[in-house]
C-alpha cells in the first residue's frame, strides 16, 4: 500500500534545519585556531621573514670562509640577581646555596657568555633545515643551553632529565607559541618554529628562575659565544655580511665585514651597562 507523501513532509523539514544548523556551527572552533595562526604569520612577513622558501629559489652555498672573534664586557660587572630554589625539593637538593641568574656571564679576562652572533643579511639562496635536531634538556633545574640557535624548521628535541614536574613555555612572536607540561623524568617533546625569529624566550612556569632564549635564522650560519667570550661562525660564501650580536640584557650590536675565499676575518664586539 502506498502512503501519502504528505506524512514524510515533517520528517523532511527537521532533518533540514538540523542540516542547516550543523552547517552554521560547523567549523567555528577551527576557525578561532586558525585566526592567530593567521595573524602570526601576517605579522612576520611585515617584518620581512619568508612564511617558506620562495619558488624557485636557487640553494643557499657553503663556503670556505669563517667569522671569529671575541664578545666583551667593557667597565665593572654588574651585578648577578641571587636566588634559592627552595620551592622544590628535588632543585634545592642540587642547588643547595644560592645560585646567580645566567642573564650576565662575565669571564675574567672580561669574555662575555651567551650572545647569540649571526648573519643578519648578505645571505643568499636556501637553505634546508639540518636533518639532526636542537636539544634543550632541562636538568638540575636548569636550561640546558640558556642561549642556543637553530635553523627555521629545523627539530627541537625538548627533553626531561629531573624527576620533577617542568614546564617548556616558548613565547615567539612569530611562530606558533606552546606550553608543554613534562611532570615525568625521560619525558622528550619535539617541536618546530618554522619562521626565523631573534629572539625566542623559553620559561619554566613551575619555577621562575628556569629561562633560555633560541634565536631562529633561515641558514647556519651563527654561533654563541662561549665562556671566554670567543665565538666563530664557519663555512661562509665569499661576500659582504651584516653580523649581529644580541645579548638578553645588553641588547644588540651590528657590524659590516667583508670576507674572501678561505679568508678567517675577526670580528669583535663591546658591551658595556647602559648602552
Amino acid at each position: 500500500m502506498t502512503r501519502p507523501a504528505h506524512r514524510f513532509a515533517p520528517l523532511f523539514a527537521l532533518a533540514t534545519l538540523g542540516l542547516m544548523l550543523t552547517a552554521g556551527c560547523g567549523g567555528g572552533k577551527e576557525e578561532e585556531e586558525e585566526q592567530p595562526k593567521a595573524a602570526r604569520a601576517a605579522k612576520g612577513s611585515e617584518a620581512g621573514a619568508p612564511a617558506s622558501a620562495p619558488s624557485g629559489a636557487a640553494p643557499g652555498a657553503m663556503g670556505t670562509s669563517s667569522i671569529l672573534g671575541k664578545v666583551v664586557f667593557e667597565g665593572p660587572a654588574p651585578a648577578r640577581e641571587k636566588f634559592k630554589m627552595t620551592a622544590d625539593a628535588y632543585c634545592a637538593k642540587q642547588h643547595p646555596g644560592e645560585v646567580e641568574k645566567e642573564d650576565v656571564e662575565i669571564g675574567p679576562d672580561k669574555g662575555l657568555a651567551n650572545v647569540f652572533v649571526y648573519v643578519k643579511s648578505g645571505i643568499s639562496g636556501t637553505y634546508p633545515p639540518p636533518a639532526t635536531p636542537a636539544v634543550i634538556d632541562q636538568k638540575g633545574c636548569m636550561y640546558h643551553p640558556h642561549v642556543f640557535g637553530m635553523v627555521a624548521g629545523q627539530s627541537l628535541d625538548i627533553l626531561n632529565s629531573d624527576p620533577t614536574l617542568h614546564n617548556i613555555h616558548a613565547l615567539p612572536e612569530k611562530n606558533d607559541p606552546f606550553n608543554l607540561g613534562m611532570p615525568v623524568q625521560g619525558m622528550k617533546y619535539t617541536k618546530k618554529f618554522d619562521r626565523p625569529e631573534v629572539m625566542i624566550h623559553i620559561k619554566c612556569d613551575v619555577h621562575a628562575w628556569m629561562s633560555a632564549y633560541v634565536g631562529v635564522v633561515p641558514h647556519p650560519f651563527f654561533a654563541v659565544s662561549a665562556r671566554d667570550g670567543t665565538y666563530t661562525i664557519k663555512d661562509l660564501p665569499a661576500g659582504t655580511y651584516t653580523i649581529e650580536a644580541w645579548h638578553e640584557r645588553f641588547g644588540t650590536q651590528t657590524r659590516q665585514v667583508t670576507v674572501a675565499d678561505k679568508e678567517a676575518k675577526t670580528l669583535g664586539f663591546t658591551f658595556k651597562a647602559g648602552a
